[in-house]
């Protein structure tokens, strides 16, 4: 006889859910709720009105331990958290410090690098943003160039940084740098974190596919940091980076998000008008909504085994890697199902600044706008945290030993 997989929660765990979703619509501003189902940038003021209610609460930083200013839940409590969160519908929480530089610095830092940046970081009194990607060194990151020479107490940084999100509205940059360049790549590379109002910095924006400013380049000349502002050993940068990777990774599987936005694509579905009926009775785009669904079941029975494991202290290898590889291409999906379902209104896109000059408003139903741009900046969730192609081959050698 096969055990049945219990999957319900406990008294303490439904009461803790209650808690989340009764915060969440009470606390969460409309006009930030709409941005975000829509896949529109919310504003850096926004960001940081909202952030700054989940510090208060507590709750800005589920998965940091209590002795570094998380609420030290438990692995279900997470889990919990995160589903209820992004099934709100608000805005995920900008990574780059909570997710990313944050578990680094409490990790591998020195006590004043973790009494100066931790607190900034959980209070969203400064915005940080990652130095990872250079032109040549994106997939293949250990080959960067970005050279950090010893000058005193400080080094030395001159080089360049691509792709980097948000880089114009943030305060510190994580960044990695070579320090060695007479050993192999992995083996040179320092953890450094900069100022973004550093003399020698400059930031040049990029305007992606979908007409925002999100992406931009940054060149250092001659930007002098600290020493001290090096996270843990000098040429062991490499080490740090794979452990932020393999955070980054888990980010992208969001199949809470996911499910949010599929609840948006059958309600859009419902009103949309095809072939004399509604949209979601077409039986062609019914099998596509129903392989969306088995699909991301699939991946979120996934999440729950691998969560499992983890709590039961097995060492995850691959798992991130196949979260992330099935959630990018699961988000890919929906937002391409969504500007289907739109038809004709699917395909305009205009920007915020458009939109405003208009007399007549936005083009379409009001449920239309926003869909195509963030369609197309879905394009890149199979690229960042590592490519999916780079994904399948860790995958192929960690758990099929090829």
């Amino acid at each position: 006889m096969v055990a049945k997989l219990d999957l319900s929660f406990s008294a303490e765990g439904l009461e803790f859910q209650h808690e989340v979703r009764t915060f969440l619509v009470e606390n969460l501003p409309a006009d930030v709720k709409d941005r975000s189902d829509r896949g529109l940038h919310i504003t850096r003021e926004h960001m940081i009105l909202w952030q700054k209610k989940l510090a208060a609460k507590g709750w800005i930083a589920p998965n940091w331990p209590e002795e570094h200013g998380g609420p030290g839940w438990s692995l279900t409590k997470k889990f919990i958290y995160n589903s209820e969160y992004a099934l709100s519908g608000a805005p995920g929480v900008s990574p780059f410090g909570v997710s990313m530089v944050g578990p680094v610095i409490y990790t591998f830092g020195s006590d004043e690098q973790k009494a100066k940046y931790l607190p900034d970081i959980l209070n969203t009194d400064a915005l940080w943003c990652q130095g990872y990607s250079e032109p040549g060194s994106g997939s293949d990151l250990a080959s960067l160039k970005t050279r950090a020479v010893r000058d005193g107490d400080d080094y030395v940084i001159n080089g360049q940084k691509i792709w980097t999100s948000w880089a114009h509205l943030a305060d510190m940059m994580f960044c990695l740098v070579r320090t060695n360049t007479e050993v192999k790549n992995q083996e040179g590379i320092s953890f450094v974190l900069i100022p973004m109002d550093s003399p020698g910095i400059t930031v040049r924006p990029i305007i992606g596919i979908d007409l925002e400013h999100s992406l931009n380049e940054v060149f250092f000349d001659d930007v002098r940091v600290p020493i001290a502002n090096r996270v843990g050993e000098e040429d062991k940068g490499w080490t740090y980076a794979k452990f932020l990777l393999g955070n980054e990774r888990n980010l992208v599987a969001r199949v809470a998000r996911s499910k949010h936005q599929l609840t948006r694509l059958i309600e859009i579905a419902g009103k949309e008008v095809a072939y004399g009926g509604r949209l979601l009775d077409d039986p062609d785009f019914k099998r596509k909504i129903a392989k969306l669904e088995v699909d991301l079941m699939a991946l979120e029975y996934s999440e729950l085994r691998y969560l499992s494991q983890d709590m039961a202290g097995r060492k995850l290898t691959a798992e991130p890697s196949m979260l992330k590889i099935k959630g990018a291409e699961i988000a890919q999906t929906l937002k391409g199902l969504l500007v289907e379902a739109l038809g004709v209104y699917g395909t305009p896109y205009e920007t915020d600044e458009e939109t405003g000059a208009r007399n007549d408003g936005p083009i379409g139903p009001d449920h239309a706008h926003g869909n195509q741009a963030d369609n197309l900046y879905q394009r890149a969730a199979t690229i960042y945290g590592g490519s999916n192609e780079v994904q399948r081959n860790i995958v192929a050698k960690m758990m099929l030993g090829l």
